[in-house]
């Protein structure tokens, strides 16, 4: 994936991705990129709530995909935030 659907990957994240799971009293987190695949942690409310793959299924991944036919969501829920992870 190149530097310029990256970074239209997280504008999409700032402005919609992360303010709906806020929302919801959970909290976005960009952790890494691995060639397609998109490392996301949710915290806050979001964290180990059964809904949250429901939110990588039916949200996430389309709006990536989008942009990103190839991409793949890796996602992880939990009040522990992973190192290096960055807040959307």
């Amino acid at each position: 994936m190149d530097n310029n659907v990256r970074d239209q990957i997280e504008r999409i994240f700032r402005e919609v991705l992360a303010p709906l799971v806020k929302s919801d009293g959970g909290e976005m987190y960009l952790v890494r990129w691995d060639g397609d695949d998109v490392h996301v942690h949710l915290a806050g409310a979001c964290a180990g709530c059964p809904g949250a793959s429901m939110t990588s299924d039916s949200v996430i991944l389309p709006a990536i995909r989008s942009l990103a036919p190839k991409a793949r969501v890796v996602l992880t829920t939990g009040f522990r935030v992973p190192e290096g992870a960055r807040k959307v």
